[in-house]
């Protein structure tokens, strides 16, 4: 179970590839500097495409697609710091950012799936109650990126992550949330979990990031044989990143205990 924790940086997805947000926002002079940050988002360059996202919201702030891009960004960049300063900065910006994307348009599905995602880093480093809060919160979001997007691969990947995590919670952890927000922790299984990363999977078949934690749930549920195939699959998809090649190591050692047991 610890192993699973660490692995899981809980609701936080650190290796969703890039969304398309759907609304445009912001003058159409800002149509090159956009297409320039998506070319360096989909070429692995978070800092460089976060520079010219800003860069875009300087000049048009309510430009829609770059406050839910840069919110991803910043959500996602704060989890390589061990520098707690640092990683509060970039949770601050990006919980920013998404508060004002989701003041334009509360009903699409990427300013609800930025919330998500902003909400679940700040957790990460609160205190126990405000952790369960957004916990809770952050199933809101998701629900709600999902009923405008039912393909949203990276709202399947956080709904499975909350999943794992209120079936899992420890007795104090239970205790508090049946208190503070009525049970809702027993409606939860490691099945449920699976069954959303699953899902994530289908809509984004390359992302090895979700197959991990899918044989992570699967390892957590004693389903050898669903988790080596799990494993298995993970090590042909194709590595971009040297976060990728981080994973595809962890996914080799992981296939190979299962192997010998």
């Amino acid at each position: 179970m610890k192993r699973l924790f660490k692995a899981f940086p809980v609701i936080l997805v650190l290796f969703c590839t890039p969304f398309a947000c759907m609304a445009n926002g912001g003058a159409s002079g800002n149509d090159k500097l956009l297409q320039r940050a998506e070319q360096l988002l989909s070429s692995y360059k978070d800092s460089e495409a976060l520079v010219v996202y800003e860069q875009v919201l300087e000049e048009a702030e309510d430009n829609y697609i770059a406050l839910c891009k840069a919110s991803y960004l910043h959500s996602r960049i704060s989890e390589r710091y061990t520098d707690e300063t640092k990683k509060l900065q970039h949770v601050a910006k990006a919980r920013e950012y998404a508060n004002r994307a989701y003041a334009i348009n509360p009903r699409d599905a990427e300013s609800n799936y930025v919330m998500a995602l902003s909400v679940g880093s700040q957790g990460l480093l609160s205190g126990p109650k405000e952790r369960l809060s957004s916990i809770h919160e952050v199933k809101s979001f998701v629900d709600a990126a999902l009923a405008a997007d039912a393909k949203h691969a990276g709202a399947w990947h956080i709904l499975g992550r909350w999943h794992f995590k209120m079936a899992n919670l420890n007795f104090a952890e239970k205790a508090a949330s049946k208190f503070l927000f009525g049970g809702v922790c027993s409606v939860s299984t490691n099945k449920d979990a699976a069954d959303a990363i699953e899902k994530a999977i289908v809509y984004n078949p390359n992302n090895i990031r979700y197959y991990f934690d899918l044989a992570l749930i699967y390892n957590e549920m004693k389903d050898t044989e669903a988790c080596i195939a799990t494993l298995t699959k993970a090590l042909t998809l194709p590595l971009d990143t040297k976060e990728e090649l981080e994973l595809s190591r962890r996914c080799k050692i992981m296939l190979q205990e299962k192997k010998n047991t």
